[in-house]
């Protein structure tokens, strides 16, 4: 019996190892699909930025950034994309949003933040004391 066991475990490997063959190949075929994967075969492993290289060792701290920053936008030339280090990346989105949250802010309280003055009575003050 135990001789039964083993024959049907070591005829179930070559199963099992050709599923995990195929889910492995099946993930490589939806990566290549996605655009991250047609970034790359497009542009140089280069950030637009800083101009910093990648090979395959570091090429995970490459990413995609959409110029437009709409996600689903991914044409099929890459038009909308650019490669981006995670650093300079970060820095694109702070940015924006940054911008956008500035946008928000009305004429009013555009003027009002500009023309505080934390100090304005600070010269009475002082001529109070000196007096």
């Amino acid at each position: 019996m135990d001789d039964d066991m083993a024959d049907r475990k070591n005829r179930d490997k070559p199963d099992k190892l050709d599923e995990v063959i195929a889910g492995a190949r099946r993930q490589r075929e939806l990566r290549e699909q996605t655009y991250r994967e047609q970034a790359l075969k497009l542009y140089p492993w280069v950030c637009g930025r800083c101009g910093r290289e990648f090979d395959r060792k570091n090429l995970r701290e490459l990413t995609v950034h959409h110029r437009d920053h709409n996600h689903d936008n991914n044409p099929p030339d890459g038009s909308n994309w650019e490669l981006l280090c995670l650093y300079c990346h970060d820095n694109e989105h702070s940015r924006y949003l940054d911008n956008q949250a500035g946008s928000m802010v009305t004429k009013d309280e555009r003027h009002s933040i500009s023309t505080h003055r934390p100090f304005a009575d600070l010269q009475k003050l002082l001529k109070k004391k000196n007096d």
